[in-house]
């Protein structure tokens, strides 16, 4: 028995021409080297559903450049994976969603979690969010990006001098080489409304954050030294703002090395500024932080850092700073 093949470009123009000469699916099969019914099937599948025109000879409507499209896109659908509700994988995914998970952080955790269930892809799952297929989930309310572009955001630098900066970093920090190692910064709300402070672990990414009801120095020295409490603190990088104005006596009480970044160069605490994003997400601009608590704060704080990240090869950050802090007592 011979195995089905697809029918090529040529082999269906010479379809049409035997069809118009009327040859009959028997015969053109012994001249195409094909089976009859494949044949068949490919007319009947490819057939125009409109009658065929005045003196034409081809009665079966069976046109090559619309058959070879109609196969086309029938293999381009064919490779979509269906998800179907009350499976185990849906189950999974619309969890993942409300926990605000990207689609990547969820396809490759499901790999981690699941290898020897069947596999899905990212583009499965932002089809289905764009065609509303989960209730209650949209791009607009649970995809980070939301469906708009993300401007960076300026940065105002004042006349803080400094006596560490990155560029001086020793490899430990430079590498992510240990636990400990954090990168500091604010993010605002409105005007008058106020803000918080946030340190995230250059190793594990793990987050930390407090709310401020105003950007004054020492304030934000108390709110960090009382954050970091229990936690290995091995150095500190910080962005220029002076609400940092105070940094020799967190240096002091926190027996650590704080580094700031050079002026308008931010990338330089990209691991910070790159988790802010992320904050963004949940306290857009203009937010009034005034309007919420430590516990609200702390919420959103749990949802990143149990978030499987790319970077820590699909594990979470609470994953990576827990058992690297347990590897060190």
């Amino acid at each position: 028995m011979m195995s089905y093949t697809h029918f090529t470009p040529e082999e269906r123009e010479n379809l049409q021409k035997l069809l118009s000469e009327g040859k009959s699916f028997r015969k053109i099969a012994e001249l195409l080297g094909r089976n009859v019914s494949s044949v068949s099937r490919e007319v009947n599948r490819n057939k125009s559903k409109y009658p065929p025109k005045k003196k034409s000879n081809n009665k079966y409507r069976y046109h090559a450049w619309r058959a070879q499209t109609l196969s086309i896109i029938r293999r381009r659908e064919s490779k979509h994976y269906r998800l179907h509700p009350q499976t185990e994988e849906w189950d999974y995914i619309v969890e993942k969603l409300e926990c605000f998970w990207s689609p990547e952080q969820i396809v490759e955790r499901w790999k981690v979690e699941h290898p020897n269930k069947k596999k899905f892809g990212v583009s499965t799952i932002y089809r289905y969010i764009k065609n509303g297929n989960f209730d209650g989930i949209s791009r607009k309310t649970h995809l980070r990006r939301r469906g708009k572009s993300i401007l960076p955001r300026s940065s105002n630098y004042n006349s803080i001098q400094p006596e560490h900066i990155i560029p001086d970093w020793p490899d430990e920090i430079r590498n992510r080489e240990r636990i400990g190692d954090w990168e500091g910064d604010t993010v605002y709300g409105g005007v008058g409304k106020g803000l918080i402070v946030t340190q995230v672990d250059r190793k594990s990414r793990y987050l930390c954050a407090a709310l401020l009801p105003k950007r004054e120095s020492e304030l934000t020295k108390n709110v960090i030294v009382k954050m970091f409490r229990g936690l290995p603190v091995r150095s500190i990088s910080l962005d220029n703002g002076s609400e940092f104005a105070a940094f020799k006596s967190l240096e002091k009480e926190l027996n650590t090395v704080v580094y700031f970044a050079e002026p308008h160069k931010p990338w330089q605490r990209g691991t910070n500024e790159n988790t802010n994003d992320l904050l963004r997400f949940f306290f857009p601009k203009g937010f009034d932080f005034r309007s919420i608590s430590q516990d609200d704060v702390n919420f959103v704080v749990d949802l990143l850092n149990n978030r499987p990240r790319k970077c820590l090869g699909w594990k979470t950050p609470a994953e990576i700073f827990f058992n690297n802090c347990v590897a060190l007592a």
